[in-house]
């Protein structure tokens, strides 16, 4: 089924949390204002899995996050921006243990069962101490609305990003932050996928990775792989079970349009830059050429220019040499308007193309009529603000 349609019937007006799922966002004085902290927690013991970054530099809350989510369960999720606790050796590690201690002893909940994030700054010492007196102080103000623990975990978002969608009379809803440092082994960020419908391990596992092949490790802004990237899905099976295909299936849109949040709303960015590659020898083909083009800044800048560009859609397929490619039958359009085929550029309205690519999407589609390979990535242009933005992101 078409992620989009799914999308459409099952959207919730308002995001809100699972059966059983409550959440709180504060500030602990680790930012000067907005929040700085959040915690999700489920009022019984619920299956979980994760996904987490391949940066061979990860932060302490990845390090232990692997070895916690390993048994397959999880009550609660403690996390925290501005600063990452990345590059903090053993001090670090100790201090994400303080922070899954401090929710395990408020809120009566086995510290094995906490897991914790953090994303911000790299190589400054966490502010535990902070940390653990904010979470004693949000035990009074938990809730059903998980935008308010969205804004939480922000860092160079514009605004605190989550959605609910059905699945027969289950909900998932999917809390998330990204903005820059995003590319695949995961992209930079943090979701938080919360759900109560009945999936037990290890199937709800194999489908989370599933999704995450196919939204968030097709996701790019700027080539950069963080050292703090998490992906968490929590099912504690209190709406009872569901349809597995339809939850799968519901689950892969969800984290498809969290993808394309993520990328709209990248550092700088004004518009959503989707990779469309079908025809490729093989589905791995397919997602390389894919991230291929959403990589390629001078295809980002002809986005953000407005630019219809061939040379720069051609390049970026053909720098794809350990891909099967046969130039003269590669297929390309934009937004829809087919500019080359048969070897040679096609007549095209250019005008209406370039008031085309000034809106949001830009669409590049590529066939290149090989074989069965098939897939989508997503990024968003190159703008000055997002070199603005990292110039002085320590300091932000």
């Amino acid at each position: 089924m078409d992620h989009k349609r799914i999308i459409e019937m099952t959207f919730h007006e308002k995001a809100v949390l699972p059966k059983g799922f409550t959440c709180a966002g504060g500030n602990c004085g680790l930012k000067g204002e907005g929040k700085d902290l959040a915690i999700f927690c489920s009022e019984v013991r619920a299956d979980a899995a994760g996904v987490f970054t391949k940066n061979k530099f990860p932060g302490a809350p990845v390090i232990l996050g692997r070895e916690i989510i390993r048994k397959g369960y999880l009550r609660a999720i403690v996390a925290n921006s501005k600063v990452s606790n990345v590059g903090t050796g053993t001090r670090g590690l100790e201090n994400a243990r303080r922070m899954a201690r401090a929710v395990s002893e408020t809120f009566d909940i086995l510290e094995e069962e906490v897991i914790m994030s953090s994303t911000g700054v790299i190589g400054k010492p966490l502010p535990v101490e902070k940390i653990e007196r904010g979470i004693r102080e949000m035990s009074g103000h938990f809730q059903d609305d998980p935008l308010v623990a969205a804004a939480g975990i922000m860092t160079t978002d514009t605004y605190p990003k989550a959605f609910s969608v059905s699945v027969e009379e289950a909900r998932i809803t999917i809390v998330g932050k990204g903005a820059g440092m995003v590319a695949p082994d995961m992209a930079t960020m943090l979701i938080y996928i919360l759900t109560d419908a009945e999936i037990r391990n290890p199937l709800l596992d194999q489908l989370l990775k599933d999704a995450v092949g196919d939204s968030f490790n097709m996701l790019s802004v700027d080539t950069d792989m963080s050292t703090s990237d998490t992906c968490l899905i929590m099912a504690n099976g209190l709406a009872g079970k569901v349809d597995e295909r339809r939850f799968a299936e519901t689950l892969n849109a969800a984290c498809i349009e969290m993808a394309k949040m993520l990328a709209r709303d990248a550092e700088g960015a004004t518009k959503l830059l989707l990779a469309n590659v079908s025809g490729a020898k093989t589905t791995d083909e397919a997602r390389l050429i894919a991230k291929s083009i959403i990589n390629s800044p001078l295809i980002k800048t002809m986005a953000y220019g407005a630019d219809p560009n061939i040379g720069r859609v051609l390049m970026a397929i053909g720098k794809c040499t350990e891909c099967e490619i046969q130039p003269e039958r590669i297929e390309i359009q934009i937004n829809n308007r087919r500019v080359y085929s048969e070897e040679a550029r096609r007549d095209f309205d250019e005008g209406e193309l370039r008031r085309l690519l000034a809106g949001d999407p830009v669409e590049i589609t590529a066939n290149l009529n090989i074989g069965p390979g098939r897939a989508t990535a997503y990024g968003c242009d190159l703008t000055e603000g997002y070199v603005k933005e990292n110039a002085a992101y320590y300091s932000s």
